[in-house]
């Protein structure tokens, strides 16, 4: 509780602080339905920059760990890495949830594979990646320093970083510093976004 509280005070004066900071949308883009996956493995801060983009949008905010079933939480409580098996269910959840937001949305998922996230570019096929690059040393810090407001333990980072494939270069992928602050890593994103021609893939 007292995690989820910092955080909600975290985002609204981040969000106070930073609104001179993000480009100004044309009309266009205001119009124009977006989706938005904010990856990475535990500890990258996805929940973090998910949340605060979705604010600055306008647009609906999924957290990807709320669709898990009962059993991936059961195990991965008890420190049990998930299998491909065991996603394929939660990426299906995840993907109909996109497609139930037709203005679009923004949700923070480890998209760990290729695989996954052509899973859910299949959902919504405009679909845009934020992938928020973290050393071990960090995550498993920000990891630890969360335990028991979190049902996810630090013995399993080192498997996320294993599974974890590279999506520079899948087009229509952002890459930033999960180490910069969240004010840094809204404007940069924002102004990706929002820029006349995105991308096909970006390193900042």
């Amino acid at each position: 509780m007292i995690f989820k509280i910092a955080l909600s005070q975290m985002i609204n004066a981040l969000m106070s602080a930073i609104a001179k900071s993000i480009p100004t949308p044309t009309s266009d883009s205001q119009s124009e339905a977006i989706w938005i996956v904010v990856m990475g493995v535990a500890g990258c801060g996805k929940s973090t920059l998910g949340r605060l983009l979705a604010h600055e949008l306008g647009l609906e905010f999924i957290e990807g760990d709320e669709f898990h079933p009962a059993e991936n939480l059961r195990k991965m409580s008890d420190g049990i890495a998930l299998e491909d098996a065991d996603r394929q269910g939660w990426l299906d959840r995840l993907g109909a949830e996109l497609q139930s937001h037709a203005r679009g949305a923004v949700l923070s998922c480890s998209a760990l594979k290729r695989a996954y996230r052509e899973r859910l570019r299949l959902a919504v096929p405009p679909l845009r990646l934020i992938h928020l690059s973290v050393t071990p040393e960090l995550a498993n810090a920000r990891v630890h320093a969360r335990s028991g407001e979190h049902l996810f333990p630090t013995s399993l980072v080192a498997s996320q970083f294993a599974a974890l494939q590279d999506p520079l270069g899948e087009g229509c992928v952002l890459q930033l510093d999960a180490a910069l602050a969240p004010s840094q890593l809204l404007a940069t994103a924002a102004a990706w976004l929002f820029a006349p021609d995105v991308a096909p893939s970006a390193h900042a």
